[in-house]
């Protein structure tokens, strides 16, 4: 298999003969992040930096999800929706609730009492999760865990 790129375009030609405006469109601001990526560098990405476009653009989308629901702007909020379903496929596996939970009590376990912050949490567990858990998420459950330690 090539570089997420050549997946993205792969499925960009195959949106386009399908007329799946949506999935074309999608897929469109992909190819335009990597293009976006190459000029800030001026090198290929590199997969891991196409992995960071995607997620960017993921994250994207759900920023724009929170602000539609909030004005009440419904067909927007699924529209946007759509898009970062569509973009999620081209991430890997994320890690569910108690995967995170395993990780960050490893974390806490691994560092003595006195340096347990939710930063330092942070610092020890998002070089392991990273693009693999939202990291909003691994904060929610960061936060739990010393809140569950403190009330020990």
């Amino acid at each position: 298999m090539g570089s997420l790129k050549d997946r993205i375009a792969s499925d960009l030609r195959e949106a386009m003969k399908a007329r799946d405006r949506l999935r074309a469109d999608t897929l469109r601001s992909a190819i335009s992040g990597f293009t976006y990526k190459r000029g800030e560098t001026g090198t290929e990405p590199t997969d891991a930096e196409e992995l960071d476009v995607v997620r960017r653009l993921v994250k994207q989308r759900a920023d724009s999800i929170e602000e539609f629901e909030k004005a009440g702007r419904t067909e927007l909020a699924q529209k946007e929706r759509a898009e970062r379903e569509v973009l999620l496929a081209y991430l890997p596996q994320q890690k569910s609730a108690g995967e995170v939970r395993a990780v960050v009590a490893a974390a806490l376990a691994a560092l003595p009492a006195g340096e347990r912050s939710q930063g330092t949490v942070m610092k020890a567990v998002m070089p392991q999760l990273r693009g693999l858990a939202d990291g909003k998420l691994v904060a929610e459950i960061v936060q739990e865990a010393l809140k569950a330690g403190e009330s020990k």
